[in-house]
């Protein structure tokens, strides 16, 4: 996934989160239920025609059982939030940048359905851990976490971590990272997709495995313009500026060698990633200008 390093290096209780002497007890699921919320809105159900194209999902992604992966990925998830807790890095519900991020997180997921009917059952949340890190990251099933770095260095707008927060949705909902682990077993397995055929029952027993890979998972290029183009398309539906993703990725670049290589190194970034961007705005302003009122 989006993850920079070792989760246990990362943590900074340095970096400015600590709990409130009476936050009261800590459990994994306070960190921002949205289950149904997009129900809620009534919005979900819309599956307005996408503006942006990105192709068809491969077929490979099937070899891992989207449920089981889901599922580790909770695991792991809730693991690095206990570590957080553990380390007083783990924000309470009252940190105003905490807030900020659930009411953008409010905003985007009406709009993820449509890229991928089970996010509709997706218990989605989100967490901010204080580290000097610029990083962000959603697992499998709609887990979110944002470092205090990227905030704070980069000094985004709400526009901005809005389209950080898309792109990361989008890398959930486009199953990238099963599409990724697949191929690693497959490879692994030495298997082909015609190999399935023949009771290849291993896939199924090491998929409980899979969320420890999670954590130094790196994408492709291809991976990083699709999350790109649907986190625009997911930003200007909830009517965030599109035109944010372009200053937000040149302030990624420029904090390249200040704590952006760890957020680079599994977002890999070709040349022309500002000038897709750019290419692509003129297909969702109009959702924006919409969404806008």
């Amino acid at each position: 996934m989006c993850w920079l390093c070792d989760t246990k290096s990362s943590l900074s209780a340095s970096a400015g989160i600590h709990d409130e002497p009476h936050a009261g007890r800590w459990s994994p699921r306070r960190g921002f239920l949205l289950a149904g919320a997009a129900a809620a809105t009534g919005l979900a159900g819309a599956a307005a025609q996408a503006q942006v194209d990105v192709g068809e999902a491969s077929a490979l992604r099937n070899l891992v059982p989207a449920e089981e992966l889901e599922n580790a990925a909770r695991q792991q998830y809730d693991h690095m939030l206990e570590q957080a807790r553990a380390q007083r890095a783990l924000a309470p519900e009252q940190h105003p940048q905490l807030q900020r991020l659930h009411q953008i997180a409010r905003r985007l997921i009406p709009f993820t359905a449509p890229w991928n009917s089970r996010a509709r059952n997706w218990q989605w949340e989100v967490n901010l851990i204080g580290s000097s890190q610029i990083n962000a990251f959603c697992m499998p099933g709609g887990k979110i976490c944002f470092y205090t770095g990227i905030l704070d260095k980069l000094k985004l707008g709400d526009d901005e971590v809005a389209m950080v927060m898309g792109h990361e949705m989008a890398h959930a909902l486009l199953e990238h990272a099963r599409e990724r682990l697949a191929k690693t077993q497959a490879t692994s397995l030495g298997l082909t997709l015609g190999a399935r055929l023949l009771g290849l029952g291993q896939i199924g027993e090491v998929a409980a495995d899979l969320g420890t890979q999670l954590l130094s998972l790196k994408y492709s290029r291809d991976d990083e313009t699709e999350a790109d183009l649907v986190g625009l398309e997911l930003g200007a539906r909830g009517a965030y500026n599109p035109q944010a993703s372009v200053s937000l990725w040149r302030k990624m670049m420029a904090a390249n060698g200040s704590g952006g290589p760890g957020f680079l190194s599994t977002h890999p970034s070709g040349p022309n990633r500002i000038q897709e961007l750019q290419d692509n705005l003129p297909r969702v302003r109009s959702l924006y200008e919409q969404a806008r009122g």
